[in-house]
């Protein structure tokens, strides 16, 4: 393979990342435009769409692999390989986590109304927020900015600890709620874990950028994510 159509191949690798960075993202926001509105039609948008992001995984990972197994990349082109493939599986979580929402969006809206606590919105704010700076630190090349991440997820994981409590006591008084309260510790636990692949992303971006790992590094990563803020 010539160095001309090497690079092609990783451009195209490249592009279909950034292609289904946006369909994990569009899903994500609008799970949550369906939690918050308690539409079942744009939760169905969601449950509709989620098979293009299973298709542009396999595409990224058959990419990836014809780019590994037709030349022995070096440096920060292997790193790019690796990642993608990294990277397209979150997204592929990303996008079940935003189908799971949807699906409890459509019992929750066919139960007992519940009112959205401020908390999860909260936490749907922060992890939309974190998925789009994390895949805008990727497209950009941006450690800094993938940086910026890491120190949110402590605050999702701490609503998610807020929501089990508040939500328990509600269901402990009314047993009648539920049901909607477990439809919400899911929502809030999806969102939890939204957050917790954004941060994934956010650390890939660091290695791609800068050749090092600061996965399982917590000192390290919460001083960086700190400076960052």
């Amino acid at each position: 393979m010539s160095h001309r159509h090497f690079q092609d191949d990783l451009d195209k690798l490249n592009t279909a990342l950034i292609r289904m960075a946006g369909l994990a993202e569009t899903a994500v926001k609008t799970a949550v435009e369906a939690l918050t509105t308690r539409s079942r039609d744009t939760a169905y948008e969601v449950i509709d769409q989620d098979g293009s992001i299973d298709a542009a995984e396999m595409e990224i990972d058959d990419l990836a692999v014809n780019l590994l197994a037709l030349q022995q990349p070096m440096a920060r082109d292997l790193r790019l390989i690796t990642i993608a493939m990294k990277i397209a599986n979150d997204l592929e979580r990303v996008g079940d986590h935003a189908v799971n929402i949807a699906e409890t969006v459509i019992y929750m809206v066919q139960g007992t109304h519940f009112p959205v606590l401020p908390e999860i919105e909260e936490m749907a704010r922060l992890s939309t927020d974190m998925l789009t700076v994390s895949l805008d630190a990727f497209i950009r090349g941006d450690a800094t900015m993938a940086r910026t991440v890491l120190k949110r997820d402590d605050r999702v994981d701490e609503l998610h600890a807020n929501n089990f409590r508040i939500l328990l006591t509600h269901m402990m008084e009314d047993p009648r709620r539920i049901g909607a309260g477990m439809d919400l510790l899911l929502v809030s636990g999806n969102l939890e874990r939204i957050a917790d692949l954004a941060t994934n992303i956010s650390e890939d971006v660091v290695y791609l950028v800068e050749g090092r790992s600061i996965k399982h590094r917590a000192t390290e990563r919460d001083r960086e994510g700190a400076e960052a803020t």
